[in-house]
């Protein structure tokens, strides 16, 4: 019972005053920059001419742990000409990240994040979440465990940006 209320607390911690979330559907995505895995870099503001989706988690966060491997698919699904992927950790080293990818067979594109930094650009609470971002950088659809996104929710989403 104590583990499953830390587990929930790590997914819903309020970390705002006021709870508001400082990027809305249509705002700009902010300016950051995170080093992957594989040693590049995920700019998010690159004029890459593609849609970009970001992913904020944390492989202890059980909506998380459900939300990946779909998110896996939809990485999977997609056309890389067409679609960027980041997964970007709130608050986690890279080693648990790396033994919780190889355990889920995951090749999603992630990086460690040890602080909030990141994160509290787009979020004051809450994980999983994911920012769907069109070509010109302006956040289209975001999704987090309120419900928690089916792929076809999130396929709907990603083809009716990549479509316009």
């Amino acid at each position: 019972m104590c583990c499953m209320a830390v587990l929930l607390v790590g997914c819903h911690v309020v970390d705002d005053e006021n709870g508001v979330d400082p990027v809305q559907v249509g705002d700009p995505v902010p300016a950051f920059s995170v080093t992957l895995e594989d040693g590049s870099t995920f700019h998010s503001r690159e004029p890459s001419g593609r849609v970009s989706v970001i992913v904020f988690f944390h492989t202890s966060c059980p909506d998380c742990q459900q939300l990946l491997p779909e998110i896996q698919r939809l990485y999977v699904d997609s056309t890389p000409a067409d679609v960027r992927f980041v997964c970007i950790a709130r608050a986690q080293r890279a080693q648990d990240i790396k033994a919780f990818w190889l355990q889920k067979q995951l090749s999603l594109p992630w990086s460690a994040q040890e602080d909030r930094a990141v994160y509290s650009l787009f979020a004051a609470s809450r994980i999983p979440r994911v920012y769907i971002v069109d070509k010109a950088g302006w956040v289209r659809f975001i999704f987090d465990d309120n419900p928690l996104p089916s792929r076809e929710m999130l396929s709907s989403a990603l083809h009716a940006v990549l479509d316009e």
